[in-house]
């Protein structure tokens, strides 16, 4: 969850509130601390979050929605904590920032392996694939401008987001004993959303490109 909050500028809008994010990483400040005392390092963090966000996925293919959310909240804090561990810590790298995006990847594919097995008799399956692609493809269009040197976090789809989608979504779905329908309804709009920003994401590269010829070109 490191990409930057968003205010108007349409490449940092967010679909999660900017005050609300603000408030949730200073409230995390003390766990921080905590974490720190207690040695551990930031890429120690980053593999518990992948652990954790595997057992979220285990546990929506048991059929278990409300501790799948539970371990999907616990994921996102981890998320953040490594960041801001390493910060503190002053052991920010260029390999625990790749061992960390990695290590999201894998922790996100299998939330939708969990729920892909929980869905493997229903149309729903398919929902799950796209959504899936979609959240892959958000991370991989930002990290391919970004090779390029273009900045792009251009979207509203970003890791946060669908975390806490997953997650709402579940504890509404058990809350009121409609957990398939909800859930669905939450996979679709990731579905649609993400793989929206992944496609204003490359043609943001396109524009961004178009700019800087113009502002090369001779007078």
């Amino acid at each position: 969850m490191s990409d930057t909050m968003g205010g108007k500028n349409p490449q940092t809008a967010r679909i999660l509130p900017r005050k609300w994010i603000a408030f949730s990483l200073d409230t995390l400040d003390g766990l921080t601390s905590l974490f720190i005392r207690l040695r551990l390092s930031p890429n120690a963090i980053t593999v518990l979050a992948l652990i954790v966000g595997m057992g979220a996925g285990a546990l929506f293919a048991l059929n278990e929605p409300t501790w799948a959310a539970v371990l999907i909240i616990i994921c996102g804090i981890l998320d953040v904590m490594d960041g801001k561990v390493a910060v503190k810590m002053k052991k920010q790298s260029l390999f625990g920032a790749i061992f960390d995006s990695t290590l999201d990847r894998y922790s996100e594919f299998f939330l939708y392996l969990g729920l892909a097995v929980y869905f493997r008799n229903h149309w729903a399956l398919w929902i799950t694939f796209l959504t899936f692609l979609g959240s892959t493809m958000v991370s991989y269009t930002r990290a391919r401008a970004e090779g390029l040197g273009i900045d792009c976090k251009v979207g509203v789809m970003q890791r946060a987001e669908r975390m806490v989608l997953l997650a709402l979504g579940s504890i509404v779905g058990v809350i009121f004993n409609i957990f398939d329908a909800v859930i669905i309804g939450i996979l679709i709009f990731i579905a649609l959303v993400s793989n929206y920003t992944a496609l204003q994401r490359t043609f943001h590269v396109k524009k961004t490109e178009k700019n800087q010829s113009k502002r090369d070109a001779p007078v």
